[in-house]
């Protein structure tokens, strides 16, 4: 009864002062808005680059070959390397005994492709049937090419989704033909679309890993011959999936050290563990996130400020009211319970507001930037708390003032 009793006093003293109340709560609605906003980009954010990390394999290691800037580069390289080849496949493979599956990579840019693209034409990579467990590659139609396809260099490929579309548009695209040059190939799968990150070409441009045509690599080997051969070495790259009581990390120093000694410590290839790239990218989240709902904290300590500003001077115009209601028998308590129990009102309205604003706010980011945005369950119950705690530590010192009010004397207040 005492609860509901001041619940009601306090809803009907700050419905008197309507405009003020709210003004008030607008600096709560904010703080609370702005935590759940950033929190929500961040989470988006967070599981965009850990999709893309798992899209890699946590359990691979992948090599790329550094191409060579000039042909005086590439001249004083081959002194002492002969860069990234099938030798060094052969060598990772009896040598490195924590690979599980292994693929070696050809790219090449097509001077003409049919049916004629409505972009840019897509990208030819040349791999073995294990890339696609390597990446775990899932698909919209069809299958992967298999061993046997590899071995006798069959006519067949695999496209992108973003390559199906570009040249076959949306029907069903499995046993119809591509013409990649001048061979023909029977499209025998259709990846579903992977996450819109660039990879990193063999020309160092960003290559959108959607638009890809992906055929045997003997089939690549005896069909295709690339122009720009002599400025590159004979392998993009090369794919490894560990096995699964592997330390990814470790067989990378590995795999580095027996690649040096091939190469005669030549930097002509770069390899990247995805499963490192996962921890620092956590590390990294987490930072960003810590900093992100510290910028938005301080809306919420701005409007606690304003709380304590405005629940002070409610204090000194109700002063009288306070005097009449000692000098009945209230205690110091009942004044405080009072004023503590309008200001929780105040940010609790206000982080309910808030609540409202940082779905929409969530909403607006990611429709007008473009980034995914995550509202989780924490964010909204971190924020609302935080508000709720805001009204109360705000709230503590005008409150205990008010108690505090000699009862003579603001009888005598006018």
């Amino acid at each position: 009864m005492i609860l509901l009793s001041d619940l009601g006093q306090a809803f009907g003293n700050l419905r008197a002062q309507k405009t003020r109340t709210f003004l008030t709560a607008v600096g709560i609605v904010f703080g609370v808005g702005s935590v759940i906003g950033m929190m929500a980009i961040g989470a988006g954010a967070r599981e965009e680059s850990l999709r893309f990390i798992e899209q890699l394999g946590v359990r691979n290691i992948l090599i790329d070959s550094r191409p060579a800037m000039s042909q005086e580069e590439l001249q004083q390289r081959r002194r002492s390397s002969p860069g990234l080849s099938e030798r060094d496949v052969r060598i990772l493979r009896a040598n490195i005994d924590a690979v599980e599956l292994l693929s070696p990579r050809r790219t090449l840019h097509p001077a003409a492709a049919l049916p004629k693209p409505s972009r840019d034409i897509p990208e030819l990579y040349g791999v073995s049937p294990a890339y696609s467990a390597i990446h775990s590659l899932q698909f919209a139609e069809g299958r992967f090419f298999d061993q046997s396809d590899d071995d006798r260099s069959a006519l067949v490929c695999v496209l992108g989704e973003g390559a199906k579309v570009n040249m076959l548009g949306y029907d069903p695209a499995v046993g119809k033909f591509v013409k990649v040059n001048d061979t023909w190939l029977e499209v025998v799968g259709v990846l579903k679309e992977q996450l819109m990150a660039g990879s990193q070409s063999s020309g160092g441009t960003m290559q959108d890993v959607n638009n890809i045509i992906y055929v045997p690599a003997n089939t690549f080997q005896y069909r295709y011959w690339d122009r720009s051969a002599n400025m590159r070495d004979e392998l993009d790259g090369v794919e490894l999936r560990l096995r699964p009581e592997a330390d990814s990390i470790e067989v990378a120093k590995v795999v580095t050290a027996v690649l040096n000694s091939t190469h005669h410590d030549t930097q002509d290839f770069t390899v990247t563990i995805p499963a490192a790239l996962l921890a620092q990218q956590q590390r990294t989240q987490k930072i960003f996130t810590y900093v992100m709902v510290a910028i938005a904290a301080i809306s919420l300590l701005v409007g606690g400020i304003g709380i304590m500003n405005i629940v002070l001077a409610t204090v000194l115009e109700r002063t009288r009211e306070i005097g009449i209601r000692r000098s009945v028998g209230a205690r110091r308590w009942d004044i405080v319970r009072q004023f503590m129990t309008e200001s929780v009102l105040i940010s609790a309205g206000g982080g309910l507001l808030g609540i409202g604003f940082g779905f929409f706010l969530a909403w607006l980011i990611a429709r007008t930037a473009e980034w995914k945005t995550i509202v989780t369950t924490v964010s909204v119950v971190v924020a609302f708390g935080v508000s709720v705690a805001v009204g109360v530590l705000f709230g503590v010192y005008p409150a205990v003032k008010a108690s505090r009010i000699n009862p003579i004397e603001a009888l005598r207040y006018e």
